[in-house]
């Protein structure tokens, strides 16, 4: 099991750029890929991006490609995710989650608590 916990979340105007941070503990952090998940109230919590675990390859929803960027650093075992351009409709709790490399939420088993980001127009 992986633990997870996510910053960085806040207000931001549209256009605004955030950086949200997931940081893990338990040793097997490297030998996963970790995804970044978001729900809107009201709506399915839908993909956002995802990194495998050496960070060689990197995946993007194509409601978020050209604008977010996923990273990792398995020395500090973190995970990033850099949000450029938002808009209002990238408002959201972001959760990230440690699994295999899958697109699809059941697939994670180890999920963070959430971070909220709100994006003013």
């Amino acid at each position: 099991q992986v633990q997870l916990v996510e910053s960085g979340g806040g207000l931001v105007q549209t256009g605004g750029s955030l950086r949200l941070s997931c940081a893990a503990s338990g040793r097997t952090f490297s030998s996963r890929s970790i995804a970044w998940f978001r729900q809107a109230p009201g709506k399915e919590r839908e993909f956002v991006a995802l990194i495998n675990r050496s960070g060689g390859s990197t995946y993007y929803a194509d409601s978020v490609k050209g604008r977010f960027t996923i990273s990792r650093d398995n020395a500090k075992n973190t995970v990033y995710l850099q949000m450029n351009s938002l808009k209002f409709e990238d408002t959201a709790v972001y959760y990230c989650a440690a699994g295999p490399t899958s697109v699809l939420s059941y697939d994670y088993d180890s999920w963070g608590q959430g971070t909220q980001v709100t994006v003013s127009s």
